[in-house]
């Protein structure tokens, strides 16, 4: 109950976090922020006056909140991602593996591959580098 409880109440954060990313947010927040200050600038039921104290304080907390939703959002993308990278990871040592039994069946040293392979890493890095002296 609780794993599913807490799936739900994610679902819920991250939704928030889509919606508080959108232009119909922006949207809202400026017809809302608009409407507040024209109805207690001229309307004839001035409620919270210039510097608009209850305005300040709505728009603190909802920041509060938006963070923290954002927050929870970026954890669990960021368990994700690590997820993902610990099952590409695994799935290039099971593809290295079959790699090199089956150059192993066809004869070819695995040896001189991986060799070759470390010669072109290395070129390609001294390559990245000289460009990024180049652009600094």
């Amino acid at each position: 109950m609780l794993h599913r409880r807490r799936r739900v109440q994610d679902r819920v954060a991250d939704q928030i976090t889509a919606f508080s990313g959108s232009m119909p947010f922006v949207y809202i927040h400026v017809v809302w922020f608009t409407g507040w200050i024209l109805v207690n600038s001229v309307g004839p039921a001035r409620f919270d006056p210039y510097p608009y104290g209850l305005l300040t304080l709505i728009v603190s907390l909802e920041a509060i909140f938006l963070s923290t939703f954002v927050m929870l959002s970026q954890n669990r993308e960021a368990l994700r991602s690590d997820l993902r990278s610990e099952i590409d990871f695994e799935t290039n040592v099971l593809s290295e593996v079959w790699l090199e039994a089956v150059a192993e069946k066809l004869g070819i040293d695995v040896e001189h591959v991986h060799a070759s392979a470390r010669e072109r890493i290395a070129e390609a890095k001294a390559r990245q580098e000289q460009a990024a002296d180049r652009s600094a």
